[in-house]
């Protein structure tokens, strides 16, 4: 059964913390959640009955939007779902008014980075030591995409 697209907003920030918590290491709080919520973020979401495959993050200002966030649950990474989830996340900032998508990512995160890449985002700056790591801080790698 293919997962179904649609924006939502989320009642259960525990929920998409723990999600993320299996995703990567240093994932939002609920309490992050909670915050992005209150922001107005927009919160994009695979489904496959009425259960969260995936989501992500954008905000909206003028003609811009940013992706904030983007997870997969690990049970469900490596199907192509990430990809599915960037193309309709795209379509829906398109339709809303927005004309580029701005993102940042871990330098150390090759997957994440080929992803982007193959969704047309182009790396545009360096924001050096950004992110905790086990050995340190790495760079966050900023990328940009028109949509």
């Amino acid at each position: 059964m293919s997962p179904d697209y649609r924006t939502f907003l989320p009642d259960d920030t525990a929920l998409l913390a723990e999600l993320e918590s299996r995703a990567c290491a240093h994932g939002w709080s609920a309490t992050q959640y909670r915050d992005s919520v209150r922001c107005g973020h927009q919160f994009h979401g695979l489904f496959a009955a009425e259960r969260l495959q995936g989501f992500a993050v954008t905000q909206s200002v003028l003609d811009e939007a940013e992706l904030l966030n983007i997870v997969i649950d690990p049970q469900w990474q490596g199907q192509g779902l990430g990809k599915r989830l960037l193309r309709e996340l795209r379509a829906t900032l398109a339709a809303a008014g927005a004309r580029r998508l701005f993102l940042e990512v871990r330098a150390g995160n090759a997957v994440a980075r080929g992803l982007y890449a193959g969704q047309g985002f182009v790396e545009n700056g360096r924001r050096k030591n950004y992110y905790p790591c086990p050995d340190g801080r790495e760079d966050a790698i900023l990328m940009e995409t028109e949509l």
